[in-house]
């Protein structure tokens, strides 16, 4: 099979994320990490910690701002839930996955007030200008993924963070889709706190995951949503209120995270500039022999050749609905896509995909030239059959 599905999950990992992985399933010092004295206790916690530790230099972040999640969704679910109250007004935008609107939804009958960002007239950037005139006394926070998992786009966090800066507000950030793919550093990117999960582009496994906040959010309170068994503090009602235990309750998944941390060194290894350039490469390489096919329609601005994107390339064949083709490439070529609606209802009404779908082509450094050509040959085979 060719993968081609890497928005969705990295299904294909690096070997030394393999070996990480089973080398940690046949060890048998990995007990329940700070949850002891004896040595599988302390093996298991050194090893969630090293990969905190890695996670916080990857982010230019804090270790003890860290805190381990079972993916994005979760991150962003505790986090919203802990930050935001009746009376607030969140600014978000019409790009956003589930993970963010359904959370804002359910917070919404809690009387949380949401304002959208509507995508630039015939455009696929988000209108950023629309933020003054979004904004209301009551703004706490502006919710935005930093790239959208249809089309690619990557939003201009800058004038976010100009915008929250300026006015007193938080910038709370999406990257599961950005994650990996180029450099992020919290603190130069004026992020107040990044979800993210570890199964895309940190190339770890399921259920792997986190919250990463910025110094700013030491000064913010944040309500308690999520609490357990911690190994500390036993006797207290209340479940320990500090970072990074605020966040993290019951036994952490030390497998997980082990490969995560496998997965971070496959990136620091390669280098996140060459990774990026690798990921920019094999989207243009397919980009450029996808759009000129008759019937194709290309959803994104690929414009600027240097203009970074995440790995994307969302397209629909005439009037074809998308199913039917990814259908098609899966069973006649063994190729790998994700069509629908992406579990990003608004960026499909905004571009007017949400009955025929979009099918999403999406690459990983794991990807060759090879695999690209052989995704070109064989949407030029459907399109000629089509014609």
């Amino acid at each position: 099979m060719i993968y081609l599905d890497n928005a969705a999950t990295t299904a294909i990992k690096p070997d030394s994320v393999k070996e990480a992985l089973c080398q940690a399933v046949m060890r048998n010092d990995l007990g329940n990490p700070g949850r002891g004295a004896h040595e599988s206790s302390l093996h298991a916690l050194q090893e969630i910690e090293a990969t905190r530790t890695a996670l916080a230099d990857f982010f230019g972040a804090n270790d003890s701002q860290v805190a381990f999640t079972a993916n994005a969704t979760m991150s962003l679910n505790l986090l919203l839930q802990a930050l935001l109250q009746e009376g607030d007004h969140v600014i978000t935008s019409c790009s956003e996955h589930n993970s963010v609107l359904r959370p804002l939804y359910k917070l919404e009958t809690e009387g949380v007030a949401l304002s959208f960002l509507p995508l630039q007239e015939d455009s696929f950037h988000l209108d950023l200008d629309s933020l003054e005139q979004l904004l209301r006394p009551n703004t706490k926070a502006v919710v935005i993924s930093q790239a959208s998992n249809v089309t690619g786009e990557v939003v201009d966090l800058s004038v976010c963070s100009d915008f929250c800066r300026a006015h007193d507000l938080l910038l709370i950030v999406d990257a599961a889709q950005s994650a990996g793919v180029f450099p992020i550093d919290i603190e130069e990117d004026a992020i107040d706190a990044l979800c993210f999960t570890g199964h895309k582009s940190l190339y770890g496994p399921g259920g792997t995951g986190g919250i990463v906040l910025g110094r700013r959010m030491a000064e913010v309170p944040l309500r308690s949503v999520f609490s357990g068994g911690s190994g500390t503090k036993s006797f207290d009602k209340v479940h320990p209120q500090e970072m990074p235990a605020f966040f993290e309750a019951g036994t952490a998944n030390v497998l997980g995270l082990i490969g995560l941390h496998a997965g971070l060194r496959y990136l620091n290894q390669i280098g996140m500039s060459e990774v990026e350039t690798k990921l920019r490469k094999l989207m243009r390489r397919f980009y450029e022999g996808v759009n000129t096919l008759p019937g194709v329609k290309i959803y994104g601005d690929f414009s600027d050749p240097q203009a970074r994107r995440t790995p994307i390339v969302a397209l629909n064949i005439a009037d074809i609905p998308a199913a039917v083709v990814s259908d098609v490439l899966a069973s006649e070529y063994d190729i790998a896509t994700r069509p629908g609606a992406h579990c990003s209802p608004l960026m499909h009404l905004a571009l007017g995909t949400e009955k025929q779908g979009i099918v999403r082509f999406s690459f990983s450094t794991m990807n060759t030239e090879a695999d690209i050509d052989t995704a070109i040959n064989a949407l030029a085979e459907i399109t000629q059959e089509l014609s």
